[in-house]
């Protein structure tokens, strides 16, 4: 499994709420365009096909990102705030 970090910054709002209720199957929003994912491989795979499907190339300023952290990343992520950074497993980051 992989820990992904995927930012989106969509200008239509219809394809914005498209990729978000996308990305709502595949991991937890930890802000609107901020999704924390652990995947498969295959997983990332589907996940990606997916969303390239909503970009639009009229618009070349909308943009989605994949952050892959890894173990040591993950393990001394910080936060402050009242939100819990939950590890769900098993799984396997390389």
């Amino acid at each position: 499994m992989h820990f992904i970090l995927v930012t989106y910054d969509i200008e239509n709002d219809r394809r914005r709420t498209k990729i978000h209720k996308i990305l709502s199957n595949f991991g937890t929003a930890v802000q609107y365009s901020v999704f924390e994912c652990f995947l498969s491989e295959e997983d990332v795979d589907e996940l990606r096909k997916k969303l390239k499907k909503q970009m639009d190339p009229k618009h070349p300023e909308d943009s989605i990102r994949y952050y892959t952290l890894c173990k040591s990343c993950v393990e001394n992520v910080a936060i402050d705030g009242n939100r819990d950074f939950r590890i769900e497993g098993p799984f396997i980051i390389s």
